[in-house]
Formats: structure tokens, C-alpha cells, sequence
């Protein structure tokens, strides 16, 4: 898709092109910079995917960011059965709507759980959130590319990206880092908008998305300091901060954040991290270097792609002809190099070294925000020309990186407990769980489930039940401050353990924080695919309500 660099755009020329300005109807060049031939019958065809990024760039960006999301909307609903990763969880936290805890900023948990509930308690909501993410992502990195490229290049760099694995699978474990990438990309649009163009409306707008992106994630404060950082070493932008409106812009992002601020005040949590141990400078290095690894194999489908639209390639491996259809832009300004590069890498790298040095399991900020900009870097890189050559190769290429990713989640659902005996988390019967304890604790007590304890996954899916349980974090009570185990003994609720055997005899854990635990006979549920892998065995107890 991404060929090496072309010269820089001249006056028209006896070659037939013509001068792209960055909207969606301009018609672009249509050949190397060769004299095109004249006899009749070696007229060099285009395809219909190559015009419409010349001439509609706009539509098959949606075309493509649309069919993503659709697929990514569909897997779920196909071979999901409960939550994955820590969603669960999330939506646990997200049904108090607490200011804050010791999770990060709440924004995040609110829209969940607004989700789920709007689908009727359903994941389907959360989904299409999460899938609404990453379709605005997109967009907005599309619109700042066309402000840098023009629409054609702008488009290039949208298919570029969405080809990372960042934005696949991971993206449908919504969270803090996947509402993060849109606030970040629109933060970076309009302040391209501010200092490259000296767009001073684009002020408000950059205040509510950097105030909301405080609200998402602790990494966002480093974040904008990048974005700051950039702006004064650049003649613009310090021109542009020198005006009145970044006043405003701090004074809207302050009133956005205050609650969030005094509640961190409050808590006491507003403390440095502890220093990091830098006594072992060669494993600092070699975790860091295989942090970096990880980012450069989700790029390995943009890799691929652009080996294979190669020169070298094209020629000598596929024996391609050197006539290809080019797509042509105006040269790009002088500032946005070094913008595009800068925000390119610096998230990558800062986000990483910050993850070796305090030990985090995930690079800071979200591997998302890391890899953002990396389709448009390599457009930037390419030249003012884009060659695309062995067209119908690039779209087969191109497609496969998008599906093979849910191909092998699939495959991995559906083999991996006949192979390994193992279950992926997403094949736990999450629905079924939540509506036996539920409708069991209706039946014994005459009222809806009002709380859950316990293992820690099982009681966060019966959180997702038809009466919403509250979340009581057994081993640390502190971190849910709105349901304490004196309150759990008066209103009552359901305690689950996994239990292994059918006496369901309580862990000693669990048996120490409530003494006189009637067992129930353990209930047994189906995964997914069982394969290998015994049914999941649940034990628990209910403990009554203390009367009035």
C-alpha cells in the first residue's frame, strides 16, 4: 500500500496530472511522472478502489472503518459468553458512579455502565461503545490527515492503521484505554488546527477533550505535557500560547476535572509513585526492548503491506511492470513533520519506558494512543506520491490483516479446551451464572439479589444480573467504599467460591469473614465448547438479610 517516496509535486505538466488540494472530489495524477502513452490501447487502467480514493477519499474511509467495526461488533456477539478481560469489573464499578477510586478516573466506568444499561443490561451496548471508539478514532484521524496529506493520502493512512492488531480484539475490552484513543486523536486535531493553521476557535474544543481525557486516564497528564512540550518548541506554536486563549482552554479543562481533583485530594492518592529500582540497568533494558517489540509486531500487517507494495518487490519478486497508478498530494508544511513524527514516537516511547520503570503490565497510556499515528507517519515519510502497485494483492493482503485476527480468536475459543484442556475467560457461561443466582436469591427471599462476594470473576459477572447486585471486594473492602461487609450482613446477598468438589465446602478465606456459612449443593455450568475440560463448578451460600 505505502511505496517509497516520490519527488516533489511540480507545476501541471505534459504528464496529465492534476494538483490535489485536499478535498474529497479532486482527481489526482494518474501516472508515475511519465509521459504517458498515447496509442490507442495503452491507456493504464485504474481500478474502481484506486479512483474512489482519488476522487472520494471520505467514503472509503467509512467504508472501511465501518466494515472493521461491524466485524468486531459481530465476534462478540458470535462466540463471546461472558465479558473479556477486567469488563466485568469495570461495569462493577461503573453501576456506583463514583467520582473516583483507586482504578483511575471515572469517565470511563460511567459510559459503560450508561451503555449497558441503555441496551438493557445487555453487553451488546458496551460493544457498540467500544466499536463507536475506535469509528471516531479513525474519523478524527482522517480529518487531521487530510488537513496534512489532502483526502487521498489522508485515507491511505486510515487503512494503514486500522490493519494494526492494537485495534482489533483489544479493543473490545472497553475500558480507560479505549476511550482514551478518540480524546487523544481529536486532541492532536485541533491542536494541529491551533498552531499549523492558526485555527484560534479550535481553542474550546481542544479544552473539552484534553478536560475529558484527564477524566479517562492518569496517563493523560504526561500526555498533554507532549502536546505543550511541541507547541512551545515551535515558533507557532509559542505564538499561538501567547494569545488569551490558552487562559480560557486551562480554565475549562480546571472546571471539567475539579470534582475528580478534590475527591484525589480527599482520598489522599495523590502521591508520586515510588521511585524506580534502576539497580539492574540490563533487565530495565531487555524488558523495554521486548516492550518495543510487542509494539513493532502490532505492526506487522502495515509491515507487510508496505513490503509488498515495494519497488524491490514489486519487481523482482512479483515481477510486476513499473507502470503503476500514483496518487499525488501538495507538498506538506514544514511544521507538520516533525508534528506527525514527534506524536508518532514520543507516546511509544515515553508510554513504554514509563511501564519498564514502575513495573506497569501494559505500556502507560494504552498500546492504542502508542500506535495512533503510525499509519500517518509512514504516509508523511512516503513522499508527495504514492504508488500503488499489484492492487488486487494489496486488497487481498489488506483484508486478511483485518479478519485473521478474529479468525484466531475464533480458532482459539474453539480449540484450545480440546488441545490444552483450558478455556479462554470469554467462553465462561456468563448470562446463565448471573441468572441462577439471581432468580435463586428472588425464590429464597422473596426480593431482587442486592449484593455479591467472593471469587472475584464469578461474583463480577453475577454483578451483571437482571437486579444489578452491588460488588462487595472481599479482600480489599476499601477499594468500594459503597458497600462494606457490615452492610452485606444487613442487606444479604449471594457468596460464590469455585469449588472442587460437591460437598462445596467454602475456601477458609471466605469461611473466616462469615461465620455459620450454610453451603448450598454446588452448581454445575457448561462452557462454551467443554472439550477436555471439566463443566465449571460454582459453590454458594446465601446469606439472609438481617430482619428490620
Amino acid at each position: 500500500m505505502i511505496p517509497e517516496g516520490g519527488n516533489r509535486f511540480r507545476t501541471r505538466s505534459s504528464s496529465n496530472r492534476t494538483i490535489n488540494d485536499g478535498s474529497d472530489s479532486t482527481q489526482l495524477d494518474q501516472t508515475q511522472g511519465r509521459q504517458a502513452p498515447t496509442q490507442p490501447g495503452h491507456m493504464r487502467f485504474s481500478s474502481l478502489i484506486v479512483e474512489l480514493i482519488r476522487a472520494r477519499p471520505r467514503l472509503v474511509m467509512w467504508l472501511a472503518v465501518l466494515a472493521q467495526a461491524a466485524l468486531w461488533l459481530l465476534v462478540p456477539l458470535l462466540i463471546y459468553r461472558s465479558p473479556p478481560g477486567d469488563l466485568a469489573s469495570l461495569l462493577a464499578f461503573g453501576r456506583e458512579y463514583q467520582v473516583g477510586t483507586d482504578l483511575g478516573p471515572p469517565l470511563a466506568f460511567w459510559l459503560a455502565d450508561a451503555a449497558f444499561r441503555l441496551a438493557g443490561n445487555h453487553m451488546f451496548g458496551v460493544y457498540v461503545l467500544s466499536q463507536l471508539c475506535f469509528v471516531v478514532t479513525f474519523a478524527a484521524l482522517y480529518e487531521l490527515g487530510r488537513t496534512i496529506v489532502g483526502g487521498p493520502h489522508a485515507v491511505l493512512a486510515v487503512l494503514l492503521t486500522v490493519t494494526a492488531t492494537a485495534f482489533g480484539a483489544p479493543n473490545l475490552q472497553f475500558g480507560p484505554a479505549v476511550l482514551a484513543c478518540p480524546l487523544w486523536v481529536l486532541v492532536l486535531f485541533h491542536t494541529w488546527r491551533i498552531i499549523g493553521q492558526g485555527d484560534h476557535r479550535s481553542w474550546f474544543a481542544l479544552s473539552i477533550e484534553a478536560g475529558l481525557l484527564l477524566l479517562t486516564i492518569s496517563a493523560a497528564g504526561w500526555l498533554l505535557l507532549l502536546v505543550v512540550g511541541f507547541a512551545l518548541a515551535a515558533a507557532r506554536g509559542r505564538r499561538a500560547f501567547g494569545s488569551f486563549d490558552p487562559w480560557f482552554a486551562a480554565l475549562v479543562v480546571a472546571v471539567l476535572v475539579l470534582p475528580y481533583a478534590v475527591w484525589l485530594l480527599r482520598a489522599g492518592t495523590l502521591n508520586w509513585p515510588a521511585w524506580p529500582d534502576v539497580s539492574d540497568p540490563r533487565e530495565l533494558a531487555r524488558t523495554w526492548g521486548w516492550m518495543i517489540g510487542g509494539l513493532l509486531l502490532a505492526l506487522l500487517g502495515m509491515a507487510f503491506l508496505i513490503a509488498l507494495n515495494s519497488r524491490v518487490v514489486h519487481r523482482k519478486l512479483l515481477r510486476g511492470r513499473d507502470s503503476a497508478p500514483g496518487v499525488r498530494r501538495l507538498p506538506v508544511d514544514p511544521l507538520a513533520r516533525p508534528f506527525v513524527y514527534f506524536f508518532a514516537l514520543a507516546p511509544a516511547l515515553v508510554g513504554s519506558m514509563i511501564a519498564v520503570l514502575f513495573g506497569f503490565d501494559a505500556i502507560a497510556g494504552g498500546i492504542g494512543i502508542a500506535l495512533s499515528m503510525s499509519g500517518l507517519a509512514v504516509v508523511v515519510a512516503t513522499g508527495d506520491l504514492i504508488y500503488l502497485r499489484r492492487q488486487q494483492v494489496l486488497r487481498v493482503v489488506w483484508a486478511a490483516a483485518i479478519v485473521t485476527p478474529a479468525l484466531a480468536l475464533l480458532l482459539m475459543i474453539l480449540v484450545q479446551p480440546w488441545i490444552s484442556g483450558t478455556q479462554m475467560p470469554t467462553s465462561l457461561p456468563g448470562r446463565a451464572v448471573a441468572q441462577f443466582f439471581g432468580d435463586s436469591f428472588q425464590r429464597r427471599i422473596n426480593r431482587p439479589l442486592p449484593a455479591v462476594v467472593g471469587d472475584p470473576q464469578l461474583a463480577a459477572l453475577i454483578g451483571l444480573g437482571p437486579s444489578r447486585p452491588h460488588l462487595l471486594l472481599a479482600t480489599a473492602p476499601e477499594r468500594g467504599p459503597w458497600l462494606t461487609p457490615e452492610k452485606f450482613n444487613e442487606v444479604g446477598g449471594v457468596v460464590v467460591w469455585r469449588a472442587s468438589d460437591t460437598a462445596g465446602t467454602p475456601p477458609s478465606d471466605i469461611a473466616s469473614r462469615f461465620p455459620g456459612l450454610v453451603p448450598e449443593v454446588p452448581q454445575s455450568f457448561d462452557w462454551l465448547v467443554n472439550g477436555r475440560t471439566a463443566p465449571l463448578r460454582i459453590g454458594w451460600a446465601i446469606v439472609r438479610p438481617r430482619a428490620p
